[in-house]
């Protein structure tokens, strides 16, 4: 998801048994329905019961400060790299940067490219494609490498 699709759930878009997350308004004001794993439901879940110890209702954010408030995209962008440094991540950490390595890990599974499209939100394949050659060129060069032939 983008960050401003993240942002704007509420915990009605949530199915874990169908394992769905429904963005109502995604780019270009876009509904889609995407698919969510179990182990991350089950982090999100976490989450989840502990708003709900803090005292929040459905009719918050899934995503809300501790105070119960919306989040802002800048808030997220500002945030990110300080849990990464407090993580002991040295490599720079982005938002969209967590997108292209969701869409690199599915091309690695052999995700089919139309379902990458659809997980991601592009309304064209071409754009997806494009997307994939940019951020995951360690796939190409591992194959070239892993390659063997003879004269």
């Amino acid at each position: 998801m983008r960050v401003s699709e993240a942002i704007g759930l509420f915990p009605k878009d949530l199915d874990r048994k169908a394992g769905t997350v429904t963005i109502l308004r995604g780019k270009g004001d876009k509904r889609r329905t995407i698919g969510l794993d179990p182990t991350a439901f089950a982090v999100i879940e976490r989450w989840l019961d502990r708003r709900k110890a803090l005292g929040f209702s459905g009719r918050r954010p899934v995503f809300c400060t501790l105070q119960g408030q919306p989040m802002k995209s800048p808030y997220v962008r500002e945030l990110l790299p300080r849990l990464a440094a407090r993580a002991g991540i040295e490599k720079r950490v982005h938002a969209h940067g967590l997108r292209h390595t969701h869409a690199a890990e599915l091309a690695a599974e052999r995700m089919p490219l139309n379902l990458v499209q659809a997980q991601l939100g592009h309304s064209s394949l071409a754009t997806t494609d494009r997307y994939l050659k940019h951020i995951a060129p360690a796939q190409l060069i591992e194959a070239m490498r892993s390659r063997s032939w003879s004269l």
